[in-house]
């Protein structure tokens, strides 16, 4: 695992001022965040706006999230040491490499090839083996690999899609997706239970670039 010393004091700066200040409090959250080099996926920039607190441009109308978001959307979905997580829409595969430091699997779903081409090369480079890349519509997840311990959507759904609710693990499964218009969403965790019973929890308003694919918005 590459850890560059410049950006250590930054990396540590970050998880006092951004996450420890605002109630994340998951210890394998907080080491994950600690060991990714962010700087590795928003390429080419300095490390005080790599490591600010907001979104980064990566391309193609796509954002890497900012560091609060990742670390509370990780943390939200509760995941076994053991588990298997899906993410929808890798982007820059800061998220997923973030995931990979907490569960045994992770399924990385992207539908633009040059972003995940771009991504594979970085958890390369950082030696995490265990992201398995997909080039597909996320919005309708990857049902070959399920069932899934977690999913989390890094792209704003107009309705919780149908077919993520059907690849969760029943009784202990979670889904963690921004749900709403366009303009803003209501990040949601979702939970299916063995008969089916679904049950959402609505935690903050956020703002992500649209989901879009067959039950995501129109491409």
């Amino acid at each position: 695992m590459l850890d560059p010393a410049e950006s250590r004091p930054w990396r540590q700066q970050m998880i006092e001022r951004q996450l420890l200040a605002r109630g994340v409090s998951n210890r394998a959250v907080l080491q994950a965040m600690q060991e990714i080099p962010r700087e590795l996926f928003a390429v080419n920039l300095p490390l005080e706006l790599v490591y600010r607190d907001g979104p980064l441009p990566i391309g193609q109308g796509q954002t890497i999230s900012q560091p609060f978001m990742v670390a509370v959307m990780a943390a939200l979905l509760a995941l076994p040491a053991e588990g298997k997580v899906l993410e929808i829409g890798a982007g820059s595969g800061y998220g997923a490499a973030v995931l990979s430091r907490l569960a045994r699997q992770v399924v990385a779903v992207e539908r633009l090839p040059e972003l995940l081409l771009q991504a594979e090369k970085r958890w390369q480079q950082l030696g995490l083996h265990t992201i398995h890349p997909v080039l597909a519509d996320g919005s309708i997840g990857c049902p070959e690999q399920a069932p899934f311990d977690g999913i989390v959507v890094t792209a704003a759904a107009p309705a919780i899609p149908p077919s993520l609710l059907q690849q969760l693990r029943p009784d202990s499964g979670r889904l963690v997706v921004p749900v709403g218009g366009r303009a803003e969403q209501i990040l949601q965790v979702v939970s299916r239970d063995a008969a089916g019973r679904i049950t959402v929890s609505d935690q903050f308003a956020c703002r992500f670039v649209p989901l879009l694919g067959r039950e995501g918005w129109p491409c």
